[in-house]
This record gives structure tokens, C-alpha cells and sequence, in this order.
């Protein structure tokens, strides 16, 4: 009688068993993975002690036991809830998405090689050339920070909202997470908005929305959230389907802006757009009022009773939406 006996299947690196060797290589994955996530959250952790909320735009407010900013407060600018950033500052969060590591870097105002940096530290790779930079520059931060007194944004090349100083959110409200922070997304599928247009005034508004979105998609060809967004909003916008198979091109001119705030009411505003070249096509949207106008009255009403309810309450679970 012959004996066979089956030996288990060789590992091709090392030649012992497979089956141990792959639970080496799952053990030696689950260490490194923890390793980066604990550098991930040691970094996060460093950055956010590193600002106060002078610096960001927050009300510095009583009892700060601790250096920097708190929790809450980054997860306010980022724009995630106060549980995930407690697990990524815990390292029990280890896939943090792209888009939350660049909502990070921008609340904690990193430069380039930060930026890169904590992008790596989360196992992905920083965004390259071919793709919407949604990342804003220290320069571009310290302008919004002497804008105080003006209503001002910054907007990526698609016209997703990546800051807000804390004037713009109590005029016009919660910028929303995810696609509810893109202005076509808001206008066309949502359609939520304070601002009131005329029907001249929304056609253009429409027009250089779709016009803007089509020179993204040539100029960024390798950006997929950008094709899907635009995917999305011709199949759930009429109107956008129609403006962007017309192949339509303008541009957004500087004008008046009605705003319908629902404490102070209608507020008629300036409103220019500017460009910053070289920062990837960021722009800067800023609303301001003729000095001693009624506009300017309502605006400085703003800075006294509407920041702190726009900056300072997030949702339950930490979201502002």
C-alpha cells in the first residue's frame, strides 16, 4: 500500500508553507498599515495644536485648556464629523479618503510639501497634474484673513467651495458636505441659494456655471470626480444637459448680487470674481457694500449676531450641511 501524502503548497518567495507565509505577509501589512495611521494621526494631531482660532477665523471664546485648536473646531473647517476626526487622532481610522485628506490640509492651512506629505502619510498618492487643485495656498489664506470685514470665498476650477471666512457663512449659510459644497450642484440639481436673479441675470449666471465647468474638464483631463459630477449633473439637470450639449461659453462678470438673508433681509451687494493664476485656477469670490449704505449697515449687523451661529453650530454629528 502507497502512502500519499499531500504537502501544503509552497510559497514561491521562500519555499516554505504558503498558507503561513500569507499569514506573515497579512500580519506584516496589518503592522505597517498600523504604523502609517498612527503617523497619520500623530501629524494631524501636531498641525492642529500648531494653530489657534485667531488664525482661522474663529471665535477664541473662554476656557481653552489646550494649545491649538480644538477637535470640534477642525472638524468644523473640514467639514467631517467630530467622531471620524477622533478616530483618525486615535489611528482606528486607517483609509481616510482623498478627499477628507485634502479637506484636512486646507483646515490645517499646510504649504505643498505638507500637504504631499500627510497625502503619503495616509497611503495615497498626492494629487498630480491633470486633476482640480484643491488645495489653497498660504498666501491666498493670509489675504482672506485680512478680509474680515468682507464676505469671501475660495472656489476650486469645478466651483466646489473650499473656504468660506466666517462673514461669507453667516451671510449666505452652511456651505454642505460633499456635492452640496458645488455651486452647480446647489443651483442646477438642489437649487438652493440665498442669491436672487433676474431672468437676464440667470441666464448669464447659468450660462458661465456650464461654460466654466466644460474649460475644467479640458484642462483637467485625468480629474474623475470632476467628470463624475458632470455626469451626474446632466443626468439630473434639464437645464444643465441643455446649456452643455449647446456647447455655450461665457464668463462670470463682475455685478450686483441680491442676497435674502432670513435675519436681515435683502441685502444688494458687489460681487467679483477673481482669479488666482497659478494656484490652480482657484478663485476668490467677495461680496462688499457702498460704505455708510444700507447694505453696509445690514453686513455690519452680520459680524454681531450671525457669525456664531453660522460658524458654531454643526450638526449632531458634526457635519455642516
Amino acid at each position: 500500500m502507497i502512502k500519499v501524502v499531500v504537502m501544503p503548497p509552497a510559497c514561491a518567495t521562500c519555499g516554505g508553507d504558503e498558507r503561513y507565509c500569507w499569514y506573515q505577509r497579512r500580519w506584516s501589512w496589518w503592522r505597517h498599515t498600523g504604523s502609517m495611521a498612527a503617523d497619520f494621526a500623530s501629524a494631524v494631531r501636531t498641525w492642529r495644536e500648531r494653530l489657534t482660532p485667531d488664525e482661522v477665523g474663529l471665535p477664541v471664546g473662554p476656557r481653552r485648556r489646550t494649545p491649538g485648536l480644538r477637535r470640534s473646531e477642525l472638524a468644523l473647517l473640514a467639514g467631517v464629523s467630530v467622531d471620524y476626526l477622533v478616530q483618525l487622532e486615535q489611528g482606528r481610522a486607517t483609509a481616510p479618503s482623498p478627499q477628507v485628506v485634502e479637506a484636512l490640509a486646507r483646515a490645517l492651512r499646510l504649504n505643498t510639501t505638507e500637504r504631499d506629505h500627510v497625502f503619503r502619510l495616509a497611503g495615497l498618492l498626492p494629487p498630480g497634474p491633470g486633476v482640480v487643485s484643491r488645495h489653497i495656498t498660504p498666501g491666498v489664506h493670509r489675504l482672506i484673513d485680512r478680509l474680515r470685514d468682507v464676505p469671501v470665498s475660495v472656489w476650486d476650477a469645478s466651483w466646489t467651495m473650499l473656504l468660506g471666512n466666517p462673514l461669507w457663512l453667516a451671510l449666505v449659510g452652511p456651505p454642505g458636505h460633499g456635492r452640496h459644497r458645488n455651486l452647480p450642484w446647489r443651483h442646477f440639481v438642489l437649487g438652493v441659494s440665498r442669491s436672487r436673479h433676474q431672468p437676464d441675470e440667470l441666464n448669464q449666471f447659468e450660462t458661465a456655471l456650464v461654460s466654466d465647468l466644460r474649460v475644467a474638464a479640458a484642462e483637467h483631463p485625468a480629474d474623475h470626480q470632476l467628470r463624475d459630477l458632470i455626469a451626474a449633473l446632466r443626468a439630473r439637470s434639464a437645464r444643465f444637459a441643455e446649456l452643455w450639449d449647446a456647447g455655450v461659453l461665457s464668463h462670470h462678470p463682475s455685478g450686483r448680487k441680491i442676497v435674502v438673508h432670513p435675519s436681515v433681509g435683502a441685502i444688494a451687494l458687489d460681487c467679483d470674481v477673481l482669479t488666482v493664476p497659478g494656484a490652480g485656477d482657484l478663485r476668490i469670490v467677495a461680496y462688499t457694500a457702498e460704505p455708510g449704505s444700507e447694505a453696509a449697515g445690514k453686513l455690519q449687523l452680520l459680524t454681531v449676531v450671525g457669525i456664531s451661529t453660522a460658524v458654531t453650530d454643526p450638526t449632531p454629528d458634526g457635519t455642516v450641511v
